[in-house]
């Protein structure tokens, strides 16, 4: 049997309250709870309102402005481009499909390890991060294969909706829409 979902309370003076162990924590605390694979949910001591993902971005906005950020300053306005516009949905769930897909590369290897070492090596994070800075060349390769087959899967169901797309509206009248313009007319019109 699962343990409950832990309720955190937000207090509108920012404070963090664990009714679970009767005291206040901090975001630190939080943070240790996602760690330790604590289910929880933040929620507002007034109004009830689910305030998980606000702490969790917070935890994240900590953590990137810590030293060692995870995402490039790139990937951050990618990321705020995506916002608004019709591939937000999708970019969501295409992130969370490859951070599932990462995960399952590193129990595959940790279980790999057990299966060489025995269960009393047991990858710890330091482990793992020596582990991945001694195998870095081929990680590297690993995951670059697996990111341009994941790109390539991406672009085919782009695709793919498009061309479901264009075959709902062509039986609308609308002129021109699915034809493919006539080669090079643009091109002749300029010079």
């Amino acid at each position: 049997m699962s343990d409950p979902v832990r309720t955190i309370k937000k207090y509108p003076n920012r404070r963090l309250y664990d009714t679970a162990n009767s005291g206040y924590i901090t975001l630190a605390d939080v943070k240790q709870m996602v760690l330790d694979n604590i289910d929880f949910q933040v929620v507002d001591a007034k109004t009830g309102d689910d305030l998980t993902r606000a702490i969790l971005l917070q935890i994240i906005l900590d953590e990137e402005g810590g030293g060692v950020p995870m995402f490039s300053s790139e990937m951050l306005a990618q990321m705020i481009r995506f916002y608004g516009s019709a591939q937000q949905t999708i970019m969501g769930q295409y992130m969370e499909q490859n951070v599932k897909a990462f995960l399952a590369i590193q129990k595959k290897l940790q279980d790999q390890a057990k299966q060489v070492y025995g269960d009393k090596m047991m990858l710890t994070p330091d482990l793992w991060k020596q582990f991945m800075q001694m195998q870095a060349p081929a990680m590297q390769g690993m995951l670059g294969n697996y990111l341009e087959q994941s790109a390539k899967l991406f672009m085919d169901m782009q695709q793919r909706m498009q061309d479901q797309t264009r075959g709902m509206f062509t039986a609308f009248p609308f002129p021109g829409f699915g034809a493919t313009p006539p080669a090079g007319g643009d091109d002749d019109k300029k010079r």
